[in-house]
């Protein structure tokens, strides 16, 4: 089964276009073994979410035993939900095949983000994986993000701007030759989500931003789905996972993304009403 369709299943029985960054923060989680924190988490919210997104820093800053946390992570969730690997590589075309085995084959991904500043070369391994999905960074949530992509990429006396994160996204959708790529848009800048989404109109979107960066989620819907109210992942990690410190973390995060997931699925049927 491919990304896409696992996605949409998932989505479809869960009633849910939430993701949860799980992203375990030592100086912001309970006292707990980073597996038991994240297994507590997945536990509490399987039935509410549509993907999970692990973001590799977390565990790469803990070593040895962060990295073996993260793989008993996607080891639990064992298939029943689409798993992201977020880990945003990018470089020379011999070196991206043995990141993209590194997150497909071993660490078992359903779906990775990949950096395509260096150009087709360096996502083309990715996309040999045709059950995968590659998220590629269009225009993100940072403030940063305006010094790269929001530079001017168009012809001298165009008259008109033709922004580095639009290029991205016209990329992207010729490299789609698989069905398997969708763009990371951050929620933080709505305008140019709806700029993507009218780009690509059928390719899946990877909404971060949501929550503790400040991303309208109102906004992120609207511009984000599809014509038929699908087609996104909305991201939120801190919001959910340290929704409280104390011992009922695991149900205080269960509220929360059912609170986001409720949220979602009342501004689709506004939407489809309007």
């Amino acid at each position: 089964m491919t990304f896409k369709a696992k996605l949409l299943h998932t989505a479809q029985k869960n009633q849910s276009l939430v993701c949860i960054g799980l992203d375990p923060d030592p100086r912001l989680m309970p006292a707990l073994d980073v597996f038991e924190f994240n297994r507590a988490i997945i536990d509490a919210t399987l039935d509410l979410v549509c993907a999970y997104k692990p973001n590799l820093a977390f565990y790469e800053a803990q070593g040895i035993a962060g990295l073996t946390a993260l793989q008993k992570t996607v080891e639990h969730i064992a298939g029943r939900v689409p798993v992201i690997g977020d880990a945003k590589r990018g470089d020379i075309g011999h070196t991206a095949g043995a990141y993209a085995r590194a997150l497909y084959e071993v660490f078992g991904f359903d779906a990775a983000t990949v950096n395509p500043y260096m150009g087709f070369d360096a996502v083309q391994p990715f996309l040999g994986y045709k059950d995968r999905a590659v998220f590629v960074l269009c225009r993100t949530s940072n403030p940063g993000a305006a010094d790269y992509q929001d530079l001017d990429c168009s012809p001298a006396g165009a008259g008109h701007a033709r922004r580095l994160y639009r290029v991205v996204a016209e990329k992207a959708r010729e490299w789609n030759q698989g069905d398997n790529v969708g763009l990371v848009v951050g929620a933080t800048h709505p305008g140019e989500i709806l700029e993507v989404r009218q780009i690509c109109p059928r390719m899946t979107l990877l909404v971060p931003g949501i929550g503790a960066q400040g991303g309208s989620l109102e906004a992120a819907v609207r511009y984000g789905t599809d014509a038929s109210g699908g087609g996104a992942i909305f991201a939120s990690s801190r919001q959910i996972l340290y929704a409280s410190k104390g011992s009922d973390f695991d149900r205080a995060a269960r509220e929360a993304a059912d609170g986001m997931r409720r949220e979602i699925n009342s501004i689709l049927s506004r939407r489809s009403a309007g």
